[in-house]
C-alpha cells in the first residue's frame, strides 16, 4: 500500500480527528461522542418523567446545554475541515446533526417549540456512523451485505406471508362474523397479523370451535415466520466470512475509515488514494 502524507494545516488535523477513526485522536473522540449521544438520549428520556424533571429540571437543564454546546463545535469543525461543506450540510448525516442541535436553540426562540426538544433523540442514528471503528467495520459490513443478499428471499417470504394473512383474515371473518369482534376483512387481516406474529393484542379473539382451531394453526405458523427470515440472514451472514479474501476480491471487506478531505464522502478501499467520488487526493 502506498503511503499517503497528510496535507498540513488546523484543518486537515481537525478532519481527521472529526471524520476519520483509524488514528488514536480519532478513535477517542469517537468513543466521546458515543458517551456523549447515549447520555443526551437519556436526559430526553428523563425530562419526560414528570417527577424526576420536577427535582432535577435544573440539573438536566445543565447537562442538556453543555451536550449542545459540544454538538454544535462537533457541527461546525465538520463544516469548516471539509472543502465542500455543502456536501456534508445536504448529507443524510448532516441533516441528523442539524436538527439534533437546534432544538433547544429554537425553543428560546419561538415560542412553544419546546415539543421539538423530542427531535434531540434523533442524536442515537449518529452511532451507525460511529460504528465506522474498525474493530466494527467488518462485521457491520458483512451484516449490511448478508442482509443485501437475503432481500429476494425474504421480500417473496414477506409476500406469502401477507397472501396468507389475507386469505386466512378473510376465512375468520366468515367463521366468527360480527359477535366475536370480527366486524370486516381488513379488521379480521390485522387479527391474523396481530396472532401469526405472536403478539396478541386480545383485543379481538374467536369464540366459535372452528375460529379457535383455525387460530390455533395460526399461532403455530407464527413460530416459523419469526424462524424463516432469521434463517436466511444467518445463511447467507455465514457465506459472506467463509474463506479469507484478498483486496482485489469483490467480497473483501475493506477497513479504511478515511473520509474524502473535500467531499466528506466515506467507503474506500484500503489502497484509495484518491476520492472515488470526486476524485480529490485523500
Amino acid at each position: 500500500m502506498k503511503e499517503r502524507k497528510p496535507e498540513k494545516g488546523w484543518k486537515n488535523k481537525v478532519h481527521e480527528i472529526i471524520y476519520e477513526a483509524d488514528t488514536p485522536m480519532g478513535k477517542w473522540f469517537d468513543i466521546l461522542l458515543f458517551i456523549l449521544i447515549i447520555i443526551s438520549v437519556l436526559l430526553v428520556m428523563l425530562e419526560s418523567v414528570k417527577g424526576i424533571d420536577a427535582e432535577y429540571h435544573k440539573t438536566l437543564f445543565i447537562l442538556e446545554w453543555v451536550v449542545t454546546i459540544f454538538f454544535t463545535i462537533e457541527y461546525i469543525a465538520r463544516i469548516v475541515s471539509i472543502k465542500k461543506p455543502l456536501k456534508y450540510v445536504l448529507s443524510f448525516y448532516g441533516i441528523i446533526d442539524l436538527m439534533a442541535t437546534i432544538p433547544l436553540y429554537l425553543s428560546y426562540i419561538f415560542a412553544g417549540s419546546q415539543a421539538l426538544l423530542a427531535i434531540r433523540s434523533l442524536r442515537l442514528l449518529r452511532i451507525f456512523r460511529i460504528l465506522k471503528l474498525v474493530r466494527f467495520l467488518g462485521e457491520a459490513s458483512q451484516l449490511k451485505k448478508a442482509l443485501k443478499a437475503s432481500r429476494a428471499k425474504i421480500t417473496v417470504f414477506l409476500f406469502a406471508v401477507l397472501i396468507l394473512s389475507v386469505i386466512l383474515g378473510t376465512v375468520m371473518y366468515l367463521i366468527e362474523g360480527d359477535e366475536a369482534g370480527f366486524t370486516s376483512i381488513p379488521t379480521s387481516i390485522y387479527w391474523t397479523i396481530v396472532t401469526l406474529t405472536t403478539v396478541g393484542y386480545g383485543d379481538i379473539a374467536p369464540i366459535t370451535p372452528e375460529g379457535q382451531f383455525i387460530a390455533t394453526l395460526i399461532m403455530l405458523v407464527g413460530y416459523g415466520v419469526i424462524a424463516v427470515p432469521t434463517g436466511i440472514v444467518t445463511v447467507e451472514f455465514g457465506r459472506q466470512g467463509q474463506g479469507k479474501k484478498s483486496p482485489g476480491d469483490k467480497g473483501y471487506v475493506h477497513l479504511n475509515t478515511q473520509a474524502c478531505p473535500a467531499c466528506a464522502k466515506e467507503g474506500h478501499r484500503d489502497d484509495a488514494i484518491y476520492c472515488y467520488n470526486c476524485g480529490s487526493k485523500l
